[in-house]
């Protein structure tokens, strides 16, 4: 069965983007523009993604004119983007957008899957769904040594240590990895 597994960076404090929804700051760290390949979700067959994780991807690294940059990150995997708006979608890229609650999608996604993992790439709010819903088995941040003043917050919800079991915590590079399992 496959895992889904919230895998991400966020500052010291917390913020996985900042108050422009950038990540102009975690790029600056050492490692942060190509994070260490041991770290990635190794076994992910599908992304999900929200919209302004999305909408951000396309902007940085202009895919829609450099649709073959699609492919640096997502490969041929299917990404599902939830949104309630109509998006570009780059060319060639395996895209499948999505609304409503987590639950009433997981049967889709999963079946896209196909036994291999479900990577929820971002934003916080969309890893909060899945945890909400009962779906979220794994936790995997890579906290960097910067401080936010405000932004996009890791993840915004309560969960209490019962419901949280850490898995690892190892230095990679300038990173601190802590994966937690989700009960």
């Amino acid at each position: 069965m496959s895992r889904i597994i919230f895998d991400t960076a966020t500052s010291l404090n917390g913020w996985i983007a900042d108050e422009d929804d950038s990540l102009a700051w975690l790029f600056a760290v050492e490692g942060g523009t190509s994070p260490d390949p041991e770290v990635l979700p190794t076994n992910a067959g599908v992304l999900v993604e929200g919209s302004t994780t999305y909408e951000w991807v396309l902007a940085e690294s202009d895919i829609l004119a450099h649709p073959e940059k699609w492919r640096e990150f997502h490969g041929d995997r299917p990404t599902f983007v939830f949104t309630t708006r109509d998006l570009p979608v780059p060319e060639g890229a395996d895209v499948r957008f999505v609304s409503g609650p987590v639950a009433a999608v997981l049967p889709e996604i999963r079946a896209a899957a196909g036994g291999t993992d479900i990577w929820v790439v971002g934003g916080g709010d969309l890893a909060g769904q899945f945890l909400d819903a009962g779906a979220l088995d794994e936790i995997a941040v890579s906290v960097a040594p910067v401080l936010l003043t405000g932004g996009a917050p890791l993840l915004p919800r309560r969960a209490e240590a019962d419901r949280l079991r850490l898995v690892s915590a190892r230095a990679v590079g300038q990173f601190a990895r802590l994966v937690y399992a989700v009960g």
